[in-house]
Formats: C-alpha cells, sequence, structure tokens
C-alpha cells in the first residue's frame, strides 16, 4: 500500500511538474504599457529601448504603490533623453483582452501607467509593473531548476 501512495505521490509530482502554472495578474495589480509611434522598425525599436531603459532603471525602484507616484518624475526624465513627443497617462487606463502565459484577461479599464509614443498608433508591450511581473518575465530563462518539496522529501526518506 505504501508503494501505492509513493508511486501516486511521484506520477501527480510529475504531472504538476510538467505543466508549468501561469502567473495570474493579481486584482490589485498595476500595468504597464507603452505604445510605440507606428510599426516601422525605428519606432519600435525606440519604442522597445525606452522599455528597456524602464524596467531594468526605475522599475526595480518599486516596492509598493506608493512608489509609482513617487518615481513618475524619473521616467518621465528617462523618456526625455529620448527626445520624442509622448504622453503619460498614470491611473485607469483602457486595455484590450490580452493573452499573457495562456491566460485570458479580460478588456477593461485598469490602474496602469500607459505612455504613448508620438501617435500611438504602433504595437504596444505590456506587463504587470507591480507587483513586479515585469522584472519576472525580463529575466526569464529556461535554465530554471525546480525544486520541489516531494522530491526532496522522497529523496530523504531513500537515505
Amino acid at each position: 500500500m505504501k508503494k501505492i501512495i509513493i508511486v501516486l505521490f511521484i506520477i501527480s509530482t510529475i504531472y504538476l511538474i510538467s505543466n508549468k502554472s501561469s502567473i495570474v495578474i493579481p486584482n490589485d495589480a498595476v500595468r504597464f504599457r507603452i505604445i510605440a509611434n507606428s510599426n516601422s522598425l525605428n519606432d519600435q525599436n525606440i519604442k522597445n529601448k525606452i522599455k528597456d531603459d524602464l524596467i531594468n532603471n526605475i522599475f526595480p525602484n518599486i516596492k509598493n504603490k506608493d512608489d509609482i507616484e513617487k518615481n513618475l518624475s524619473k521616467v518621465t526624465d528617462t523618456i526625455d533623453t529620448y527626445n520624442i513627443d509622448y504622453s503619460i497617462n498614470y491611473g485607469m487606463n483602457y486595455f484590450p483582452e490580452k493573452e499573457y502565459k495562456g491566460i485570458k484577461y479580460p478588456r477593461g479599464n485598469y490602474e496602469s501607467l500607459v505612455i504613448t509614443l508620438k501617435d500611438g498608433l504602433g504595437e504596444n508591450y505590456w506587463c504587470v509593473m507591480y507587483p513586479p511581473l515585469c522584472l519576472i518575465e525580463e529575466n526569464e530563462t529556461n535554465n530554471i531548476e525546480y525544486k520541489v518539496l516531494a522530491k526532496e522529501l522522497l529523496d530523504n526518506y531513500k537515505k
């Protein structure tokens, strides 16, 4: 009987590991969206440079929602260095339906920071800036070591 339970436990654990869980956006999350002027290669490159600059240099300073407003001047200072017309809106903004990590998120108005470059007619980038899922996404790698409590317990049990 013990062996059957252990085998079922191992099979369940393998199943759970093979089906990576998706990140679900919390209801109180603050989204980030940057919309390119157009889909030209140059406009998309500018959008991506600004996005990378913000995610790497400003977003790590955001530890709670209050920090977003405290860092808005740093966001505008960063974008100003690119010498491009833009608008910025922090508050409730409309988002179309999105699919992220295999989960569909409904369209609607969400608390967010939206940056529109010039005419804002190009493809956009979006992520969740608080909690800092943008940082997780930027740092994702395929070389992740998964540790499972069940496996560790079984390995220790064998000793």
